[in-house]
């Protein structure tokens, strides 16, 4: 049978409301108090109703977290940011994964809201952002993570992308390379779309800098290692004397497929630049060049801002801009 507060109450001689504030609110309690009803609670083995205390408060201890690929590294660190800070207010993130599909991001919301989260933290699949828009008309506060609204309608917690492509298209072309190759995709994901625009602004600053875009499907090492294979395929003259990858999964597959004629030398025969600084872009066969975004600083700041928005404190910046940096290894330095 299972424990119940009243029974807890009696064991340690106090009224079940004393209980209930020793469990969330503890700091209204004498210490002493306290001490006697958790060694009560750990006697008899009682563990909360936390579902019905949900029904009864209204919201959830938790944090609705959907990124576009829980496999990128990237994404795992926004997770691992937002499970700190959501740790220092006794909170949970429950973590879903889009794979940038808008139905599967759809019915996290939904489960998310059925779940009576206290707020979403979201990096949108698509532009389309109705589905966010009922999400907030139902009183669930929502935070972009990764994005941002040029209207500036939603919180949000992200990099300045367009800076960022044009950090690595001008670091190549610092280096001397003019044949420059963007390899991407979706470009409708608005931050492939923002890393393109920001390369076209870097190679039209420059007199006699070309810039082919090389659309992929997704941005998996797997498809970096087939645009690297197309690459190697070409006549030499044909080939771009650099590349920027969207990703640093791109950039590690582009290597590899790279690596696969022995003729193909980067940074010498093209050099490489990936986004994101993700761990593993350091200990690539060829060390990668990057472009950083504070991906754990992200995460952590989506969460601050949504604690601040519930907490109705006001006086916080609703949308965070982080700036990204050049990070320069091998890859693009002989």
């Amino acid at each position: 049978m299972a424990v119940s507060v009243k029974d807890v109450a009696a064991a340690a001689s106090v009224s079940v409301g004393t209980v209930s504030n020793v469990l969330n609110q503890p700091a209204k309690v004498a210490p002493a108090t306290v001490e006697r009803v958790m060694q009560a609670i750990a006697e008899l083995g009682y563990v909360r109703n936390d579902a019905a205390r949900q029904l009864r408060a209204g919201r959830s201890r938790c944090i609705g977290l959907v990124v576009l690929d829980v496999g990128n590294p990237f994404f795992a660190e926004v997770a691992r940011g937002a499970e700190a800070r959501a740790a220092e207010d006794g909170m949970t993130v429950l973590l879903g994964s889009s794979d940038e599909l808008p139905g599967r991001e759809a019915a996290y919301l939904d489960l998310f809201q059925e779940q009576r989260v206290n707020g979403v933290l979201v990096t949108p699949a698509t532009d389309d952002l109705a589905p966010l828009a009922r999400l907030r008309e139902a009183g669930v506060p929502i935070v972009l993570v990764d994005r941002e609204t040029h209207e500036g309608e939603y919180l949000s917690v992200s990099v300045d992308d367009v800076q960022g492509g044009q950090l690595a298209v001008s670091h190549l072309l610092g280096q001397g390379r003019r044949r420059i190759a963007f390899v991407g995709g979706p470009l409708a994901t608005r931050q492939v779309a923002d890393r393109l625009e920001g390369a076209r602004r870097a190679v039209a600053a420059v007199e006699g800098a070309t810039l082919e875009v090389i659309e992929m499907p997704a941005l998996t090492v797997l498809q970096g290692r087939a645009a690297g294979e197309a690459l190697v395929a070409r006549d030499a003259p044909d080939r771009p004397d650099a590349v920027f990858a969207a990703n640093d999964l791109l950039a590690v597959g582009l290597l590899q497929g790279l690596s696969l004629m022995a003729d193909v030398l980067v940074p010498d025969d093209i050099a490489l630049i990936g986004y994101d600084d993700i761990d593993f872009a350091s200990a690539t066969v060829v060390p990668l060049s990057s472009i950083r975004q504070p991906a754990s600083l992200i995460g952590y700041t989506a969460v601050d801002v949504l604690l601040a928005e519930l907490a109705g404190s006001g006086g916080y910046e609703r949308n965070v801009r982080f700036q990204p940096e050049l990070v320069v290894r091998a890859s693009t330095s002989g």
